[in-house]
């Protein structure tokens, strides 16, 4: 039981354990199934890749985002995903930058062909195609780096530009087939018994294009119809065929000693011949070895039909040759290539075009025979462009200036009057002129920056037109300084009132600028003069009086009491004490009469002086008067008499001599050592300047009539000063720019006797020296000889004697019947080398080079025949005469047993004398061409009046025209020009008319001015001198007397001349009323008109210089008051009005009462009063301007800056213009600008460049040529000045040189030599022929040493062709070339070049070889200038329903092909449907008819039912009109035309149609309702009974006419 129980335990045990693995194994095949689904349920994905950023080039980084996504789109963790499954998230790239622009390039390759697309659904070109079909054009577009040109990525260049399309659309027309002509007219049979074939040709007009269907047979071959051969006459007929010659061979070894004599040492000087076989080396300078050998070639007969026959059959004599001797081949050998050259382009920029390399090889040996000529020595390739290493850039250039020059007025003078010599003070408009020259702007590699080298280059280089060398510029001229007229003489003052003592002084007087000028002052007078005099005042007491105060009772003598206020000399009030060395005036004696007493006015003022100065002949004076007011009483104090009535004194007692300051003008800044401390302190004015520095000048004092005296003379307080400070300029030294590059000498060699070749260089003033900098250097150009020009080097070409005349080798000769005898033609040869200068030998390739083509080395030479003619050599002709007429001779004789053989005596086969003639050197002359412009310049004759040089060249007066000549020879011939002419040119003088300016004569002098107070008008004027002509410049606006004026504002002052008033006199009583003298009278004075001038103060002048409006009264009212009445004083001075009037102020004016009445009767009023009226006893005043004058120049200016002017005036406020002091005592406002700048423009005329000179002529030789010079516009006209003419170049032809070229002749038909058939030559001639080169040149032949050397491309004389024999099959000859035709699609271009055509038609001649006979050949070639052609189907007219129908071009030619064959019209008629009915046919319009004698019934469908036999027609009694009908012929035509539409009554069976019935029914009806209508209307009348007639039955039937 235990046992058991332990049995158990393991057995449970084991099965729990088993239950657990399991279990185990279940969840980890759960955790794989999980693992396997996670990896399936969750994947990568990637964002778009980042832009490229860090540093530039290949260090950039880009990123990109990274994610682990379920299945079902949602984002989970990165674990969730394979790891080794991440994509990247970052990569390298090139980063691109600005600067990359110049690295990288799209490379972009031209478009393929235009391919067809493939229709939706469809194949390539599916469906008819009409005019084209849409197509598909590509090209390659890829990203390069320009460095290495490798492939980038596309980005790189797409940053700087879009990518260009690498696909577009295109047309392709539709497919063209070949275009044929029509045949030509079949070829004639031949006139024997043998069988033959004739044939017709046709060519190729247009080939396929667009896969189009190719070109059809080009012949078309049919048999002649010949009869039989009778009897014994051969059917064949026999030709001899010429085989082509064979190998040139050298003789079989057996006969070397005619080996040994053809081998030639051709670097052997002696020219004997080497027997050394071929054994041996050549030395370097051979020039080759010539081997001669012999050729031969077979003969066969051959039969019409092309089969071979015997040779018998062919026998002709001479038997053709078929051996002879040749040059055996031997090509030309050539070096090795040297070493490339270096790159002629050391410098790229941008697409600027590659450079080039060459490399040279040299000739070992010539060509020699039929050998293989020499190839090219010279090699050029392209380079500079995708070399390993970036090119550095290559310079550019530039247009530079230097400063402008000064200005200068005298260019612009010398435009209007070369003849001028006034150069002094010249200012106003002119011209400046600067250097313009190129310079080279080159860029440093890595920097990119650019760096100037200011050294001049040619001014080829620059591109763009050159900066102004010249322009308009201004010289200021000095303003004109105005100045017031002089005030009065002041008191005598001290000059120091600080310090006065002595007992000298000055009296002074004072004048102001009155007109502000613009610009700097100069000139201006001075403004101070000075008189000295004695006992000078520096203050003074100004005495007022007071009231007089008598000394007893209220009349009788009294004291005045005086008030004295001490003055300086301005007028200002000062201290007493000033005043203490004066006396005080403080009483003064006065009177007041009493009633019985005479009563005397007060003095009058002081009248002027009547000199300004005193000298010998004149002292200045000036007086003073009373009056008697009243008459005395009895017992009363008495009148004084008349004299103690005025007083005298004298006035303006110093000399007339005054003095003033003098100054010199102040000289140039200059620095000094005083101010040099002001410099480091002082910023003067502000400006940047080099520091301050002074200006001095002298200072003279001046005496008015001798000059210069001591400076004690002028008052020391108002001397000038000496020494200012100034601005001091900064030096500027003289810049030049360094010296140009030597210019090039020449690089290819020069002969050895030229003349020695110069190189220069230059250097040009940019800045020249001012203000004391460093002078310009000397020399500005440069002149040297050029050293190491190579010489070219001198080789010439050495020819040696001739061998002897080698033949064919005997054993070749000999095998031939009839010519065992060494005779004939054969080959001689001899040796040619190269030689240099010195007589060495050198290479062959030197004498190719230098010394010209080389000299033949063989040529051929004939042994005569015994029975050949032999002859001595010609002899020399003889001598010619020196007329034109005359002919040269040369002769030679018969040699040996020829004098004997009578054929040899044959002068036409063998002349003996030779004829020709002679030289002739008469030469005629032709003009050719036009005359050339006229031509100035050159002479020695004065320029004419108006003609005004610009630069080196004159525009006008008498030239020279020219006109080119052809020479000619007698023959007609054209020779050089010099023959007949030195220059070449017929010479006639010309004129080119000189414009004449407008000329006026100079400006008059200026008129006074109209006003002589305030502003007024001066004018002047210019007349008319010449008219201008030939283009001058025009006149002014001239009036009808042919002037023009100018006029000026002008100012006069007001106070210049004045009324002058001398004193009352006494009051003249009326004595004739009046017993007692006294009461009412009336007093006069004198006035006079003086002038205030400071020459003539004082001087009277005529009255109508002084305001007529002002002038005083010269009479008035005067009162003599009785004894005893009360007598007043005379009226004081009205009151002053306010500024502003006002009618509620009033004027006031009063006297005194002098003496008091006794009686008593009142005495006079003392005081008035009045309203201050406006314009009445008010005034008011203001500043008035003028308008602006007109520019106003220098004196010495003609344009340019000037100045305009406005005058300033004082107007009163009635109108009146009083002095402009009135006005400054007002203190009214001044406006401020009285002058401002203008300018007048300048005339100036175009200025030119001098004529460059003549270029080279257009065409080296011929007619037509054309030499030009030109010249430039170095200033534009402006103004009125002359315009640039529009001639700026000059042609003339060029003197006609012959032109010379080798002309080469048609090649011969192909010549067979000894056959009739079989391989020949074609040849042609060269000739050396002279022309003009024009368009309908004659050329004529001359000697072929004036060609030169032969053109290695044409110099093929001879080719091979054969002549083919009967029945050979063979080619045509080419066609000529079809006319240019384009690929058009509706009528326009669809291709820039055209297509034209020729071809080749096979011809078959024997029947027999017809099959074997095939093949056609074509050509075709691009072409310019075609046309489109369109291509239509024509037709004939119809014949028995048949038509021709063909193709034809636009231009009217009929061809085959061309025409799309769907839309061909027919040529045959067919009836659809065929006519099968009975008596039924195809009628013209393609529709069934009946026959004649039936009727067509048709269907509703209008086809032809059946025809119906029309009724009656055999009846004897039949109708007469239907027997006419059918005997009447019938128009088929019209039969036709109303067989459709005619009526047909009758059915198919005889009998009448139902609408037959009806019809008659109806018109039975229609006649009833007449006779109805008919009786109605007559019944009133005599009614009768009426029948109606009979009717005849209506019969319907066509009997073929259209009466019915």
């Amino acid at each position: 039981m235990l046992l058991q129980q332990n049995w158990v335990s393991p057995h449970w045990a084991w099965k729990s354990l088993w239950k657990s693995f399991l279990f185990f194994v279940f969840l980890m095949l759960q955790t794989a199934d999980l693992e396997a689904r996670r990896g399936h349920q969750f994947v990568w994905k990637t964002g778009h890749w980042g832009r490229c950023v860090g540093d530039c080039g290949s260090g950039g980084v880009r990123s990109r985002a990274v994610w682990c996504t379920h299945v079902e789109g949602w984002t989970t963790y990165h674990a969730n995903c394979h790891q080794k499954d991440k994509p990247e998230s970052q990569r390298r790239c090139f980063r691109v930058c600005d600067w990359h622009l110049e690295l990288f390039e799209w490379e972009v390759s031209g478009w393929e062909r235009c391919g067809l697309v493939p229709v939706a659904g469809g194949e390539v070109g599916a469906g008819a195609c009409v005019t084209a079909q849409h197509g598909l054009q590509r090209r390659s577009v890829r990203c390069l780096q320009k460095l290495n040109r490798t492939v980038v990525a596309d980005e790189i260049c797409e940053y700087f530009t879009p990518q260009p399309p690498a696909e577009q659309a295109c047309l392709v027309p539709c497919p063209r087939d070949c275009v044929v002509s029509q045949f030509s007219r079949w070829s004639q049979c031949g006139t024997g018994c043998a069988k033959s074939l004739q044939h017709r040709t046709r060519a190729v007009i247009a080939p396929p294009l667009y896969g189009g269907a190719p070109c059809p047979n080009l012949t078309e071959s049919r048999a002649c119809g010949v009869p039989a051969c009778p009897l014994g006459e051969e059917e064949h007929t026999y030709s001899v065929r010429v085989g082509s010659w064979g190998k040139c061979r050298l003789p079989h070894p057996k006969d070397v000693h005619l080996a040994g004599r053809t081998m030639l040492d051709l670097g052997s000087d002696s020219g004997e011949q080497s027997t050394s076989g071929f054994q041996g080396s050549k030395p370097h300078h051979h020039a080759g070895a010539v081997e001669i050998g012999y050729q031969t070639r077979q003969l066969r007969c051959v039969r019409s039909d092309g089969k071979n026959a015997a040779l018998s059959h062919c026998v002709q004599d001479p038997v053709p040759l078929t051996f002879k001797s040749c040059v055996i081949a031997r090509d030309c050998e050539t070096s090795e290539w040297s070493s490339w050259s270096a790159c002629s382009r050391t410098c790229g920029w941008g697409d600027l075009a590659p450079g080039f390399r060459s490399r040279r090889r040299g000739v070992r040996s010539v060509a020699v025979g039929t050998g293989r000529r020499c190839p090219e020595l010279e090699e050029r390739e392209a380079c500079g462009t995708g070399g390993k290493e970036l090119l550095q850039p290559c310079p550019r250039f530039a247009w530079r200036t230097s400063e402008w020059k000064a200005c200068q007025v005298s260019l612009l003078l010398d435009q209007q009057d070369p003849h001028h010599h006034k150069h002094i003070g010249l200012c106003g408009g002119g011209i400046q002129t600067r250097e313009v020259y190129c310079v080279q702007i080159s860029v440093e590699i890595g920097r990119h920056r650019l760096k100037e080298v200011t050294r001049p280059v040619d001014g080829k280089l620059c591109l763009g037109p050159a900066p102004s060398s010249s322009q308009l510029c201004n010289l200021p001229c000095p303003s004109e300084c105005v100045v017031s007229a002089w005030s009065l003489w002041g008191p005598c003052l001290h000059e120091n009132c600080q310090d006065h003592h002595g007992r000298r002084g000055f009296r002074m007087r004072q004048r102001q600028v009155i007109v502000d000028p613009v610009g700097t002052l100069t000139g201006c007078p001075h403004l101070i003069e000075s008189i000295p005099c004695e006992d000078p005042v520096c203050y003074e007491w100004i005495v007022s009086e007071g009231i007089c105060v008598t000394e007893h009772g209220k009349c009788g003598p009294g004291n005045r009491m005086l008030k004295a206020v001490c003055k300086n000399k301005k007028g200002e009030e000062v201290p007493h004490h000033l005043c203490s060395e004066l006396p005080r005036p403080e009483v003064v004696a006065c009177e007041i009469p009493c009633a019985t007493d005479c009563v005397i006015s007060e003095w009058s003022p002081w009248s002027p002086c009547s000199h300004s100065c005193s000298g010998k002949n004149a002292e200045g004076s000036q007086s003073r008067s009373r009056s008697i007011l009243a008459l005395p009483a009895e017992g009363g104090k008495a009148c004084p008499p008349d004299r103690a009535l005025q007083e005298h004194r004298a006035c303006n007692d110093h000399p007339c001599v005054h003095f003033f300051w003098e100054t010199s003008p102040w000289s140039s800044c200059s620095d000094d050592v005083l101010v040099t401390a002001l410099n480091a302190t002082i910023n003067w004015s502000g400006e940047a300047t080099c520091g301050v520095g002074i200006q001095t000048r002298k200072v003279f004092c001046m005496k008015s009539s001798s000059g210069q005296v001591t400076p004690k003379r002028c008052p020391e307080s108002i001397r000038p000063e000496t020494v200012r400070p100034c601005l001091l300029l900064c030096k500027k030294d003289c810049l030049v720019t360094p010296f140009s590059e030597w210019t090039r000498c020449p690089t290819a060699c020069q002969p050895g006797n030229t003349t020695a070749v110069k190189q220069s260089r230059y250097r040009i003033i940019i800045q020249e020296a001012v203000n004391g900098g460093q002078a310009c250097p000397d020399t500005l150009y440069e002149e040297r000889e050029c050293e190491d020009i190579p010489v070219c080097p001198v080789y010439r070409w050495k020819t040696h004697r001739w061998s002897h005349c080698v033949l064919v080798p005997d054993s070749v000769r000999q095998a031939v019947p009839g010519h065992s005898e060494a005779c004939g033609d054969g080959l001689q040869s001899r040796a040619v080398t190269c030689l240099s200068e010195y007589d060495d030998p050198a290479d062959v390739s030197d004498c190719l080079r230098w010394a010209g083509a080389m000299p033949s080395l063989v040529q051929e030479c004939h042994v005569p025949c015994k029975d050949d003619c032999t002859f001595t050599p010609w002899s020399k002709f003889t001598s010619c005469s020196f007329d034109c007429e005359s002919t040269r001779s040369r002769r030679r004789s018969l040699t040996g047993r020829s004098r004997k053989r009578d054929k040899c005596q044959n002068t036409e086969v063998y002349p003996q004398v030779e004829t020709e003639p002679c030289p002739c050197e008469l030469f005629t002359s032709q003009p050719h061409g036009n005359w050339s412009d006229c031509i100035l310049g050159g002479g020695a004759s004065e320029p004419q009046p108006g003609a005004r040089p610009h630069g080196d060249a004159k525009e006008c007066g008498e030239g020279v025209r020219l006109r080119a000549v052809a020479c000619y020879d007698k023959t007609g011939r054209l020779v050089e020009p010099s023959r007949c002419s030195s220059s070449g040119y017929i010479e006639e003088s010309c004129t080119v008319p000189c414009p004449f300016d407008c000329k006026l004569s100079d400006w008059s002098s200026w008129s006074p001015c109209s006003s002589s107070c305030g502003p007024g008008v001066k004018v002047r004027s210019k007349w008319l001198k010449e008219k201008p002509y030939n283009g001058g410049r025009p006149c002014p606006k001239l009036d009808l007397k042919n002037q023009v004026h100018e006029a000026v504002p002008c100012y006069t002052e007001c106070n210049q001349y004045s009324w002058v008033v001398e004193p009352w006199s006494p009051c003249k009583i009326n004595s004739e009323q009046n017993s007692l003298h006294c009461g009412e009278g009336i007093q006069t004075r004198k006035v006079r008109c003086v002038s205030a001038a400071e020459d003539h103060g004082g001087e009277t002048v005529p009255n109508a210089l002084c305001n007529q409006a002002e002038i005083p009264d010269t009479t008035q009212k005067c009162s003599l008051y009785c004894p005893s009445e009360c007598a007043v004083s005379e009226w004081g001075q009205w009151s002053t009005c306010p500024q502003v009037c006002d009618p509620n102020v009033m004027q006031t004016r009063t006297r005194q009462v002098l003496r008091s009445s006794v009686s008593t009767k009142p005495c006079p009023e003392v005081s008035q009063v009045k309203p201050c009226i406006l314009n009445q006893n008010c005034f008011q005043y203001q500043y008035n301007l003028t308008g602006w004058s007109g520019c106003q120049l220098g004196a010495n200016a003609t344009c340019g800056h000037g100045e305009r002017r406005r005058l300033l005036s004082c107007r009163r406020s009635d109108g009146a213009i009083v002095s402009t002091k009135l006005c400054q005592r007002l203190g009214l406002e001044k406006p401020v600008q009285t002058s401002s700048w203008c300018v007048v423009g300048c005339a100036v005329d175009c200025r030119l460049s001098a004529w460059s000179a003549w270029s080279q002529c257009s065409h080296t030789c011929g007619a037509g040529g054309q030499m030009v010079r030109g010249r430039s516009v170095v200033l534009q006209a402006a103004g009125e000045g002359r315009p640039c003419p529009e001639q700026l170049t000059q042609h003339r032809s060029c003197p006609v040189k012959p032109c010379y070229s080798w002309l080469l002749g048609p090649w011969s038909p192909c010549r067979v030599q000894g056959g009739q058939c079989g391989d020949g030559l074609q040849v042609r001639n060269l000739t050396c022929v002279v022309h003009d080169a024009s368009v309908s040149a004659t050329s004529r032949p001359v000697e072929n040493t004036l060609c030169g050397e032969l053109p290695s491309k044409e110099s093929v004389l001879q080719l091979p062709c054969s002549v083919p024999c009967p029945g050979d099959c063979h080619l045509t000859e080419w066609s000529e070339w079809s006319s240019c035709e384009l690929t058009c699609i509706n009528g326009r271009s669809f291709e820039t070049t055209g297509h034209q055509s020729r071809s080749r038609a096979f011809i078959v001649q024997s029947p027999e070889n017809q099959e074997s006979c095939s093949g056609q050949e074509m050509e075709t070639q691009p072409c310019s200038g075609g046309k489109c052609y369109d291509y239509v189907w024509r037709t004939g007219l119809w014949r028995d329903n048949e038509r021709t129908v063909w193709c034809q071009r636009s231009d009217g030619i009929n061809v085959t092909g061309g025409c799309a064959l769907r839309t061909k019209p027919a040529e045959v008629r067919h009836c659809s449907p065929a006519c099968r009915k009975p008596f039924s046919y195809c009628t013209q319009r393609g529709v069934c008819g009946c026959e004649r004698g039936y009727t067509e019934i048709m269907r509703s469908n209008g086809f032809l039912d059946y025809c119906m036999k029309v009724p009656g027609l055999e009846d004897k009694k039949a109708d007469v009109k239907t027997i006419a009908g059918k005997n009447k012929p019938v128009n088929s035509k019209m039969h036709d035309i109303f067989k459709g539409w005619s009526i047909q009554p009758f059915n198919p069976d005889g009998k009448l149609k139902m609408w037959v019935y009806g019809v008659s029914a109806g018109g039975f009806l229609i006649i009833v309702f007449l006779i109805f209508t008919s009786y109605l209307m007559c019944k009133k009348t005599k009614q009768h009974q009426s029948t109606p007639p009979q009717q005849k039955p209506l019969t319907l039937a066509y009997d073929g006419d259209i009466d019915m």
